[in-house]
């Protein structure tokens, strides 16, 4: 909500100016200007990346509409969940929770924390690790280096589209300096024509070039940027697994796991000590 409203608000702080300033809206109006530069951008972009990059590059501008996926309340969630499972570890052992990491989508506890259930890939890394405990693992150090190999991969392609996202808003103010010298092509052609003529033309070449940095500096840095951060809270999330996880290995009780867990997350986020223990008391029996 906050994104449309600040794109809102750029678009009437520019153009709201600009008439108050006398400036006349019909002179704006340039539909072809629009088509050079934002369907040159996109196609760019498509040129320069690959299909699941172009794909995610996307998803994550629309995603960016929506704002964080996590809220404070997730990572509670988060914290609750990662409690029952060390707890049902601690108390009938590790082979109790083959059932659940071999058919999670089936399981009844992770039923029971519907964010988490529902995120595929935090599911998955979660259940693989876990996997590998009820298979005999117990290194937290060859754990960790796992670990940061596969979280490692995913922050690489994270950054390889966020990259993208950047290029895409960087490539608006050259794309409309095209846009304005097409424009002034058109003058020149048009040479002979009267001032008043002539000074339209002139007007709408400059468009170009108003629209290719209102595009970047307006709207897609912006969006480039929050995407970048919603791509590094979805990094915090998964530290917050990997961190809890590498407590249990070196035996910590379920209590103490957590709270290694709960101190890996941003201090925005981040549930308050009695928040998590109150929320535990509350747990039902594993």
């Amino acid at each position: 909500m906050f994104v449309i409203i600040g794109m809102v608000l750029v678009v009437a702080a520019v153009i709201g100016s600009y008439v108050a300033m006398g400036g006349k809206l019909s002179v704006l109006n340039q539909p072809f200007e629009v088509v050079i530069i934002f369907g040159a951008g996109i196609s760019a972009f498509l040129v320069s990346n690959p299909l699941h990059i172009v794909k995610k590059g996307f998803g994550r501008l629309a995603g960016c509409v929506k704002g964080s996926k996590y809220k404070k309340a997730d990572y509670l969630e988060l914290l609750l969940c990662q409690y029952q499972v060390f707890k049902l570890m601690k108390q009938k052992g590790a082979l109790a929770l083959e059932q659940h990491v071999e058919n999670p989508h089936d399981s009844t506890l992770f039923k029971e924390f519907p964010k988490f259930y529902s995120d595929h890939h935090a599911l998955e890394f979660f259940c693989d690790y876990l996997r590998l405990m009820t298979l005999g693992t117990d290194n937290p150090h060859e754990m960790e280096a796992l670990m940061d190999q596969e979280l490692e991969v995913h922050h690489a392609e994270d950054h390889t589209v966020g990259h993208a996202l950047t290029q895409l808003a960087e490539s608006f103010p050259a794309l409309g300096i095209v846009a304005a010298v097409l424009g002034v092509i058109k003058t020149m052609g048009s040479i002979s024509e009267p001032p008043e003529v002539l000074g339209g033309l002139i007007a709408g070449a400059l468009v170009g070039t108003f629209l290719g940095i209102l595009l970047c500096y307006g709207w897609f840095a912006p969006l480039a940027s929050t995407a970048k951060q919603i791509m590094e809270e979805e990094a915090t999330y998964l530290g917050c697994l990997k961190t809890g996880i590498l407590a249990h290995l070196q035996g910590y009780a379920p209590q103490v796991s957590v709270e290694f867990a709960r101190k890996a997350l941003a201090p925005h986020n981040r549930p308050t000590f009695i928040e998590v223990e109150e929320a535990t008391g509350n747990l039902p029996p594993v």
